[in-house]
Formats: structure tokens, C-alpha cells, sequence
């Protein structure tokens, strides 16, 4: 595996997440045949474009919010729980707050967001029975910034989403899909990828990052930490394994959804949005538009569709005409050149 400089992967993943958000944006909540009807064939669907602007939701709001979080904590130490954990609150918290927050954000990111601001430790806060798409679709910067450890990459991962999104399956999910961008990012071929993904979840499966989780697994049922994280990988490796079986097989023309779920949850975003990108890995545009026109989570489905693409084949994987009317466009490229540096 080499990581290719001039490719700008991070730069691509985080243009291509916010793409992905703006053309699933609208499709969101609707079923195919009504997309279709709406905005004609899938194939041919263009970036929705209003007053100059493309217009992103929480997706990519959240997004930044990790990134921002991530970077704030690396510039004044090594990432680490006590480092990370504030800023990344605080940007949340933040969110929570802003004018801007009003494109149909998640309700558990809402309701745990309330609760971070506050001085309790942030375990009270998480959802601890929720494994919405919201703990996942966010996480891609963690796959993106250089020379982070292993255990660094996987502990973040699984702590930004626990934040809000306590569930077991919620944290693998997550650290799945920082994962996978970083194995596209460093030039690892498509066709393997799923094949990497099942050998890791299997590494981890009974691994629970008390570093990183502190206590997290008390608010749960079960009866211990490894029960609580095992219960989480295994329902990932079963979508993972669904995967490996119909990514060479599923019908391109069919809804993906049909395949590895609607992704209104974290497993199901991962592996939905994973589809789209390995049934054209070559072709970004096509995976963006096929992750969009789906009956389920489009906009979260797509998003994570375009980081994958994005970290695979790098910035010029996206045409000018979509990243210029691109909201927050200037703040993606920023921390893009900072990671690709």
C-alpha cells in the first residue's frame, strides 16, 4: 500500500461526502419511482443548485464538526480521549446551537447534543440504545488525517460516534468506515477492500477501547464490555458478509437498498453507501447518483458513497461545475490540503 501524494485523497473523500450529501438532499424520504419521476433518469441526475449554491444537511455539518474537533485537539497535543473529547464536544455543542442546524437533523444527535451541553461526563449523554447512520456518517476525517496510529484511528472513530450514538453496532460501524477510507485513501484496490474489512472486524470483535469508552458499556444490558462490543461487530460482519456476497453480482439498475439495506442505520449506511462505490469505482459521478437515488437514507448513503470514491481516486475524481457552487466548499479544500500535505 502506498499512499499517493498528488492524489489528495482527503481532499477528494471530503469534496466527495459533501457532494454526495447535496445530490441526496433532496431524494431523501422519497421512494425511486417518485425520484425518478421528480428528476428524470438516475444516471443522469444533476447537482441541485439553488440561488448559486449547492446545499449540504447535518451530514456534512457534522462532518466538520469531527474535523474541526480533530484538528483543534492535534494542535495543541497528540490525539488522545482527553484531548479529543472537549473540542469535539464543543463543536457539536456548537451545531446544536447554530441557525444553519435546520436540514432535518437526527433526532439522537439532537437529544444527546442537548444533554453534552451540560456538565456531566459525556457516557450520560449517549444514546446508548441508538445506532442510527448519524454515529457514521460524519467519521470519514478519521480515515483522512495523517500519521494517527491504529489504535488512534479506531479509538477516535468509535468516541466521536459514541458521543451521541452509543450502541455497540454504532462504534464498529464506525471504525469500519474511518477504515475503509483510509485503506482507499493509501491506495488499497476496490476489489479487496470488503475482503481487508471482514479480516479487521474480525481482529477487533472482542476488543472494547476503555482508553477511548471509558465506562460507556455500563449503561447498557449487557452482562460485560466484550458481550457489549461483540454484539456490535457481529451485526457488521453479517452486513460485511452480505456484501462480499452480491458486490459482484447486484444489478447496478436495481435500488441498492435491496441489497444491503435502506441505511437509516450505521451498519446499513456503511454497507449501502460501500455498494454504490464498488459498482463503479472508476466512474465517482455514476456511484454519487446511484447512491442518491435510493429509497432509503440518500443523502447519508450517498455522502459515504463519495468519501469512498473520493479517497480512492483523489480531488480530480470531482468536476469543477460540482465543487464550485459547493456550500462550505473553501473550509472542505482547507483541511483537505492540511490532511494531503
Amino acid at each position: 500500500m502506498t499512499r499517493h501524494a498528488t492524489k489528495q485523497g482527503a481532499t477528494g473523500a471530503l469534496l466527495g461526502l459533501a457532494l454526495g450529501d447535496a445530490l441526496g438532499f433532496p431524494t431523501e424520504f422519497h421512494d425511486v419511482p417518485s425520484i425518478l419521476a421528480k428528476f428524470g433518469p438516475w444516471r443522469a441526475m444533476e447537482l441541485p443548485v439553488q440561488r448559486g449554491t449547492a446545499y449540504i444537511t447535518d451530514d456534512t455539518q457534522m462532518t466538520l464538526a469531527v474535523a474541526r474537533g480533530i484538528r483543534t485537539a492535534m494542535d495543541r497535543s497528540v490525539l488522545a480521549p482527553r484531548s479529543m473529547e472537549p473540542p469535539v464536544r464543543e463543536e457539536f455543542v456548537a451545531w446544536y446551537h447554530s441557525p444553519e442546524n435546520n436540514r432535518a437533523p437526527g433526532n439522537t444527535c439532537l437529544s444527546a447534543c442537548d444533554l453534552l451541553d451540560s456538565d456531566r461526563v459525556w457516557q450520560d449523554a449517549s444514546q446508548i440504545h441508538s445506532k442510527g447512520c448519524g454515529a457514521n456518517m460524519r467519521v470519514a476525517p478519521l480515515g483522512l488525517v495523517p500519521g494517527l496510529s491504529e489504535e488512534q484511528r479506531a479509538g477516535a472513530a468509535q468516541l466521536q460516534a459514541a458521543l451521541t450514538h452509543g450502541h455497540p453496532t454504532a462504534l464498529a460501524a464506525s471504525d469500519l468506515t474511518a477504515r475503509a477510507v483510509y485503506l482507499l485513501a493509501q491506495g488499497v484496490d476496490p476489489t479487496g477492500l470488503v475482503g481487508h474489512l471482514r479480516s479487521y472486524a474480525y481482529e477487533n470483535r472482542s476488543v472494547y477501547r476503555e482508553a477511548w469508552l471509558g465506562d460507556l458499556w455500563t449503561r447498557s444490558q449487557d452482562p460485560s464490555a466484550r458481550h457489549f462490543v461483540e454484539r456490535g461487530w457481529d451485526e457488521c460482519l453479517a452486513v460485511l458478509e452480505r456484501l462480499d456476497a452480491v458486490q459482484r453480482t447486484a444489478d447496478p439498475e436495481l435500488d441498492p437498498c435491496t441489497y444491503a439495506g435502506d441505511g437509516w442505520i450505521a451498519e446499513e449506511a456503511f454497507a449501502t453507501g460501500l455498494l454504490c462505490f464498488l459498482l463503479f469505482p472508476e466512474e465517482p459521478l455514476t456511484a454519487l447518483r446511484r447512491a442518491a437515488c435510493t429509497r432509503g437514507d440518500s443523502d447519508s448513503i450517498a455522502c459515504l458513497a463519495g468519501a469512498f470514491a473520493g479517497a480512492h481516486l483523489g480531488a480530480a475524481a470531482w468536476p469543477d461545475a460540482w465543487t464550485n457552487p459547493l456550500e462550505h466548499r473553501t473550509e472542505l479544500l482547507t483541511l483537505g490540503a492540511l490532511w494531503d500535505a
